[in-house]
């Protein structure tokens, strides 16, 4: 007999510790999803800002802003499927709010988010060029101390992780939304925030004059397939993951990967794992832009359909923001990149200015017909042999954001006699032994003797990388022309190119510079035959 009574006091006990651990387990589930937080920024207007969290199902969700202006209209919206999802009215740039979610009903709890910020939302993604964090930069330390002057530049960065299935909300969280400091900007080599993103966003800053909401999600050694969902690979034939060795772990100026992070590094090189996990949960978010610096591994890595891969990757984003920000994200949201920088001095390969004529869709500049609303940073004149992280990653970050600032202003913000791109050749002209380039703009330019060169033939035919290239020295240059000596071609002049090397120029040393040597030419290459009737295109 009092073996059952014993029985049912557990049992009774048991069940009464059931209805408690339910009871605070309903409270503890009412939240909002993992990337909102005390300190964050949210879209301004015109656009609306998407909150989104987890709560009882059928329950009742208020949301509210309060700040120095005053209460702002609540927002009813009812829990389904276990999440619950509010859009605001537009809110000015500005701040701080608190923001307040109440869940009504029997599961009854709250959630307040303090010093909250109204501005831009930017999304920083790519690989160990942008993860690369303040501590490795040129003058991290004045870069540092200088963290704490800019307390309306909001960081959030998103820890490593990757999925065979899209995931609706982060699994990790690295930096929570954060004021910052110069302990979260300079925390340990690849591991915390972007350098580039930091950068990026405080210069832009001093230009809006209002907050900016910086997102980390990077991971470095991956290729653009990683970062790219099933659809966006199927449309460029990628869909089928090919048999990966260890030899994408091995490009020139690389430092040696860990064998403890190697495995790992591989499996974050399968198809859509790093989209799945650390991009499609963000989907939610309104956001104003994005920046992107990725591209060495694929130097390596379907390289000749990153023309492909790069742009679709672009527009299947702007599509999916668009579609889970419900419209509030823009369709073609501005997109900015960085041209890769150099890898080796010494490298004979011709995959790294293919790699990078290839971020462009092998137009050579950004905007272009096939990449609207895009803008593109050169960075090929920054190399940087003494870096302690290999030549790979080099130090001058501040000119990277600098010019991704550049165009920023000029394409995002359409700020009006702001140059972003660099000079790039408007006509060509042969005339016996001179080639004779004009550019787009205004032109400051130094002797050289091999970053022209031309493409010799004994037909008329293109040319590609492996046909015979010769050196075109330049013989004399005006305002926005270079003359060059093409004497040293016996044959015809079948293409021209500049800069086509993995590292064509000493720092800053590159012959052609706008006028005001602020921004580098980009490299390029192109055909005299390339028209259908064969008739001379230049």
């Amino acid at each position: 007999m009092s073996t059952s009574v014993d029985f049912n006091m557990y049992t009774l006990l048991a069940l009464f510790l059931f209805c408690v651990a339910v009871s605070l387990n309903s409270a503890a589930e009412f939240s909002f999803a993992s990337y909102y937080g005390d300190h964050m920024v949210l879209q301004k207007a015109p656009e609306r800002a998407v909150l989104w969290g987890y709560g009882a199902n059928g329950s009742k969700v208020i949301v509210s802003l309060e700040g120095e202006q005053g209460s702002r209209a609540e927002q009813a919206v009812y829990v389904q499927n276990g999440v619950w999802r509010a859009t605001l009215d537009p809110v000015k740039a500005g701040g701080p709010y608190n923001v307040t979610a109440v869940q009504q009903g029997a599961g009854k709890a709250q959630v307040t988010l303090t010093d909250v910020l109204f501005g831009d939302v930017w999304l920083c993604g790519g690989q160990s060029n942008m993860a690369y964090t303040l501590s490795q930069v040129i003058n991290a330390s004045a870069e540092a101390a200088l963290a704490s002057k800019y307390p309306q530049v909001r960081i959030f960065m998103a820890a490593l992780e990757t999925s065979r299935e899209p995931l609706m909300d982060l699994p990790r969280v690295e930096v929570p939304w954060s004021v910052p400091t110069a302990e979260l900007l300079a925390g340990p080599a690849f591991t915390h925030f972007s350098a580039v993103c930091w950068l990026f966003g405080r210069y832009l800053y001093k230009t809006l004059g209002y907050p900016v909401g910086l997102v980390s999600s990077c991971w470095g050694g991956t290729p653009v397939e990683a970062w790219s969902s099933t659809r966006a690979l199927q449309k460029c034939g990628l869909e089928k993951q090919e048999k990966l060795d260890i030899s994408f772990v091995k490009l020139p100026g690389t430092l040696p990967v860990p064998p403890e992070s190697l495995s790992r590094l591989m499996n974050a090189w399968k198809n859509s794992v790093l989209w799945n996990a650390m991009i499609h949960p963000l989907l939610n978010m309104t956001i104003k832009g994005a920046i992107w610096y990725q591209g060495e591994s694929n130097t390596g890595y379907h390289l000749y359909k990153y023309s492909c891969s790069f742009p679709t990757m672009i527009d299947d984003w702007r599509e999916a923001f668009h579609t889970g920000s419900g419209g509030q994200t823009a369709l073609d949201f501005p997109f900015g990149f960085v041209q890769i920088s150099t890898s080796a001095k010494s490298s004979k390969s011709y995959a790294f200015p293919i790699l990078r004529w290839q971020q462009s869709a092998r137009y050579g500049y950004a905007p272009n017909p096939r990449m609207k609303n895009t803008f593109m940073a050169v960075a090929l004149d920054l190399p940087d042999g003494r870096s302690p992280w290999g030549s790979i990653h080099p130090r001058d970050k501040q000119d990277v954001a600098y010019r991704l600032t550049l165009g920023a202003r000029a394409v995002a913000y359409g700020e009006k006699g702001v140059a972003f791109q660099g000079p790039f050749p408007a006509k060509v002209l042969l005339d016996g032994d001179s080639l004779n380039v004009t550019y787009t703009q205004a032109v400051s330019v130094t002797n050289s003797s091999s970053v022209f060169e031309v493409c010799c033939t004994q037909e008329k035919k293109p040319c590609n990388s492996s046909s015979t290239w010769l050196p075109a020295p330049t013989v004399q240059w005006g305002r926005s022309y270079v003359q060059l000596s093409v004497s040293g071609c016996k044959d015809v002049v079948s293409g021209l190119r500049y800069a086509w090397r993995d590292w064509p120029c000493d720092f800053k040393a590159c012959p052609v510079y706008s006028a005001d040597r602020e921004l580098p030419a980009p490299p390029f290459t192109g055909n005299r035959w390339m028209r259908p009737d064969g008739q001379d295109d230049w």
